[in-house]
């Protein structure tokens, strides 16, 4: 049998050689690879990143790369400018610009995103979104959105969204399964909140969560009333609680709201809270606080569709039906303290937005509301709002006057449906428990209850010296 030699017949041109469609697909092929390869060599430049960064990074960066940052006279550049001219420079080079925020869409079809640094107020340097953008990917208010960005071109004022990567950290082809928050199921907390935390190693800073746990035991999807007279610790109480969430519940989104708060108490909070903490001052309009809890609201809702577990801590319903009152045109029928008859429906759209989700998925507000201030507005917001709530901590006057903390009214706060969150085993101790204290006055209650905790280091340990 005869070989044919391969060489001689690659000097013919018959093996060695591709076809011409071939060498197309090759070139093709290599042409991909190519601008492939030249993308992810790309330099990227991340607007969120630099939000981040304080004036003396920003300037540090611009002088790395060589740009002039003396602003108008001889003063140096506003944060901004800094900002503008760093993403300006990296456009011209032929770098990609990233920007990522929350969706806030305008009543005239048009939308921004938001940062959360800035409390999603409006600023310069947000990014614009158009309204054909908004129509094509379904964009709504409250949905987290990632995508390149241009900066503004001559006659323009903001950065510009032209490509858009994902959306709630989604792929856009994976957004269909996802269903609307109107339309899930909302069931009953089931699963417990434990908000005991003994990683201080202090026993007496544990006993308010622990205290928290055995009188209202909190779950996934809770909607609870922190009922509270100024001065009684409920800031505190809600320091606390968004500490042992951070740390008990890694999973859990955590927002903490402040609304209509005083400066000192925002600063504190952002340095105390492992978590989103985003507020609203006592000195700007009222439909800023409006539009700040809209936004907020709004983005849990999208979390939740995703199938997340969100926690919004709230301080307080009461400043917001306040600023709802103040915003909302009038109806004509104002009752008792000067509250419009419709000014409630959106604050209580709010709240009523705390729901535990089927098959995954979770809203928890608790929320702080405001009494004895000696306001007729408070006392009427307050009475409107009892009994939405499905959990309720009750704050007393006479505890906090004696230094007796937490503040806690036993007898008054409690939980519906606590069965359902709570061991049948440990329930039937917290019903012999609440028959001691009951006949005892608020003071004597909780004193008794202190006095126990603090001679255990846990609340299983407590449970169990009960037996004895």
């Amino acid at each position: 049998m005869t070989t044919i030699n391969e060489d001689v017949l690659a000097k013919e041109g018959v093996v060695g050689q591709p076809e011409k469609s071939e060498q197309i697909h090759n070139a093709d092929a290599v042409k991909q690879m190519t601008s492939e390869g030249a993308e992810k060599n790309k330099k990227t430049l991340d607007l969120s990143e630099l939000k981040e960064k304080t004036a003396e990074e920003l300037l540090e960066l611009a002088e790395e790369r060589k740009i002039s940052t003396s602003g108008k006279g001889n003063g140096r550049m506003l944060k901004q400018e800094m900002i503008f001219s760093l993403m300006k420079k990296m456009s011209e080079e032929g770098g990609i610009t990233t920007g990522s925020g929350v969706v806030e869409i305008l009543p005239d079809g048009f939308g921004f995103l938001r940062s959360s640094s800035a409390n999603y107020a409006p600023s310069t340097d947000d990014v614009y979104i158009s309204n054909g953008q908004i129509k094509k990917f379904n964009l709504r208010t409250g949905d987290m959105a990632c995508g390149e960005i241009r900066p503004p071109g001559d006659k323009e004022r903001y950065f510009t969204l032209t490509k858009v990567h994902s959306i709630n950290s989604t792929e856009i082809s994976e957004l269909r399964k996802y269903v609307h928050f109107d339309n899930l199921l909302p069931l009953y907390p089931e699963k417990s909140l434990i908000l005991e935390n003994n990683s201080s190693g202090d026993n007496k800073k544990d006993i308010n969560m622990r205290a928290v746990d055995i009188v209202t035991p909190l779950g996934k999807g809770q909607r609870a009333l922190i009922v509270a007279p100024p001065r009684t610790g409920k800031t505190i109480l809600l320091q606390q609680m968004a500490h042992s969430i951070a740390t008990n519940h890694p999973e859990i989104e955590l927002i903490v709201l402040l609304i209509d708060e005083r400066p000192e108490e925002v600063t504190d909070m952002i340095r105390s809270v492992k978590g989103e903490v985003v507020s609203s001052t006592f000195d700007e309009p009222a439909y800023r606080h409006v539009q700040l809890a809209e936004i907020v609201i709004e983005k849990a809702k999208r979390m939740v569709e995703h199938k997340k577990d969100v926690v919004i801590l709230l301080d307080s319903i009461t400043r917001l039906a306040r600023a709802y009152n103040a915003v909302i045109p009038s109806s004509g029928k104002v009752l008792t303290g000067g509250v419009d008859s419709n000014a409630l429906q959106r604050p209580k759209r709010f709240f009523g937005a705390a729901r535990n989700i089927e098959n995954g998925g979770s809203l928890t507000i608790i929320a702080t509301a405001l009494i004895e201030t000696g306001s007729k507005m408070d006392d009427v917001i307050f009475e409107e709002f009892k009994g939405t709530g499905n959990a309720e901590i009750i704050l007393d006057r006479k505890l906090a006057d004696k230094r007796i903390f937490p503040a806690i009214d036993i007898t008054k706060s409690g939980t519906r449906k606590e069965e359902l969150l709570v061991d049948k085993a440990i329930l039937n101790k917290i019903w012999v428990l609440r028959r001691i204290l009951n006949p005892m006055g608020s003071v004597e209650a909780m004193e008794f209850l202190r006095d126990k905790l603090l001679l255990t280091k846990s609340n299983a340990d407590f449970f169990n010296s009960m037996n004895h």
